[in-house]
């Protein structure tokens, strides 16, 4: 049971990550056309950047972070590199966070009626490609379907195995 739940996790930790991609593209959408913000300047990109994170669980390792320290003792206790009590187990988890694309070229548009233009009437436009965020937009629909689908299998098959 244990791994179908670890199924349903990671399929809920991906449709948190495509939930935050939506809402990347649909501000990075939004503000397509922005010249101005808070930061000073036209409006840079934002994405979502994901990393793994590998949580080692584990008797041993518990111990480990807390401090303290273990010593053998007596010629009674389990040796130093006995496998039954130091099994480590994996839990993959992920971490996601937006970021700010740095390194924009702005699109520089000669407009001198615009409100943000220089003395020479040049402007300084957001480097958004509608076409790329639509693309970007579909992939994590179609990524979060996928989870979607995938915590339904999960569910099915724990019904399943309660029916046996």
């Amino acid at each position: 049971m244990a791994g179908i739940l670890n199924a349903i996790e990671v399929s809920s930790q991906g449709l948190s990550i495509q939930r935050a991609r939506m809402n990347t593209v649909a501000r990075n959408i939004a503000n397509a056309e922005t010249t101005r913000t808070e930061e000073g300047g036209p409006y840079r990109r934002r994405r979502v950047l994901v990393e793994e994170e590998k949580v080692r669980t584990g008797f041993r390792n518990l111990i480990k972070h807390a401090g303290t320290q273990l010593s053998r003792t007596s010629k009674k206790h389990i040796p130093a590199h006995s496998n039954l009590v130091t099994r480590n187990v994996e839990t993959p988890t992920v971490d996601f966070d937006e970021a700010v694309d740095t390194e924009s070229n702005f699109k520089i548009v000669h407009d001198p009626s615009h409100p943000d233009a220089d003395a020479e009437g040049y402007v300084e436009m957001p480097d958004v490609e509608i076409v790329t965020e639509m693309v970007d937009m579909m992939a994590a629909t179609r990524a979060y379907e996928a989870n979607t689908v995938a915590i339904s299998a999960a569910k099915k098959m724990a019904e399943s195995a309660m029916d046996i």
